[in-house]
């Protein structure tokens, strides 16, 4: 059974034809899903009966649940959307001026095991289903028009690469929700072979790579991956992708009090990161995890410090505030609860 939001718009008319059905249908089945955003399809009533009932069978419509929300007093929401196998996966919301961005998650749990994020805390379940992925943007839709998504939810994207893709394909599809390639943000831990595969699709996503330390003794303490793609050969599939893209590369680095925010550590941040042409940084304040009561968020003078070092060695930086402190908004925390 294929279900209808892993079909990309163009697909749709070679399905119907192959079917015997007629295949001008296909533009009624995409405004019915990409642009009245109907949620089964009875609601498609430009359709002819027998033809909603053949979709019904053949091509389904993804179920799932919001299973609970926790909303912060800055206005983010974070859902716990829930799929018919029990699986549950977290998507947040965040209004800004001008902006709603989704952060959605790739897979149930995971496998990467950075030691600062409760997303991997019970390891890896399961990845998501392209549709699956398409259902959590659905979810969202409902309280507002996306503006913007980062994949930076649960999971790694480039370890469910294909599904991934497809997912975001169909969501940048200008018959689909149309949302620009450049509102897209696709966030790795440094799985280096899908630099080359990302750059590659020809896309305009946007690009970031989680990368929290600045040397391999310190990153492979935090990201146990680093051991796999050490910061060389990191760095190297960094540098290869701006080559080939001509897109800038966003490192994000969350500043951990006591661990990783020494005037040091900066210096030698400031280094590797000069290393890739047209890179800039994101630092972010940690968002305290229940399972590491031992990781705190560094104070503001670290920070400002932090900022300043980077800058002066002419590092495009940007100091972004946690959003959602109170909303359980730091990855994989609210789905802990709910599994408690």
């Amino acid at each position: 059974m294929t279900r209808a939001w892993s079909i990309l718009p163009d697909e749709w008319k070679p399905i119907l034809k192959d079917r015997g059905l007629r295949p001008f249908r296909a533009d009624q089945i995409l405004q019915a899903l990409y642009r009245d955003y109907i949620s089964g399809w009875d609601a498609a009533t430009t359709l002819p009966k027998d033809l909603r009932e053949t979709l019904k069978a053949e091509f389904p419509l993804t179920p799932y649940k919001q299973l609970d929300v926790s909303e912060s007093a800055d206005g983010t929401r974070k859902l716990l959307i829930g799929f018919d196998d029990g699986n549950a996966v977290e998507t947040v919301l965040i209004p800004a001026s001008g902006r709603f961005t989704q952060c959605i998650s790739t897979q149930v749990g995971c496998a990467m095991g950075c030691a600062f994020c409760a997303s991997g805390a019970h390891g890896i379940v399961r990845s998501l289903t392209a549709d699956e992925i398409v259902a959590e943007y659905m979810a969202g839709r409902a309280f507002g028009e996306i503006t913007n998504i980062v994949v930076m939810g649960m999971g790694e994207p480039f370890a469910n690469y294909d599904a991934t893709m497809r997912a975001l394909k169909l969501i940048n599809a200008g018959r689909g929700p149309n949302l620009g390639a450049r509102h897209i943000t696709i966030s790795t831990c440094g799985v280096v072979p899908g630099f080359a595969r990302l750059a590659a699709e020809g896309i305009q996503f946007e690009l970031s790579v989680s990368l929290h330390a600045p040397n391999n003794e310190l990153r492979s303490r935090l990201m146990p991956i680093n051991r796999r793609w050490p910061l060389d050969e990191l760095l190297a599939a960094c540098a290869d992708y701006t080559h080939a893209t001509k897109r800038i590369i966003t490192f994000e680095y969350t500043v951990i009090g006591g661990v990783n925010d020494s005037r040091a550590c900066a210096e030698e941040l400031a280094r590797q990161v000069r290393r890739v042409p047209m890179a800039k940084v994101n630092l972010i304040p940690l968002s305290p995890v229940s399972h590491r009561p031992d990781f705190k968020t560094p104070d503001e003078q670290t920070l400002l410090m932090f900022l300043d070092v980077l800058m002066k060695h002419g590092v495009q930086t940007m100091l972004r505030r946690s959003r959602g402190k109170d909303a359980d908004a730091a990855c994989g925390q609210l789905r802990l609860r709910h599994m408690s």
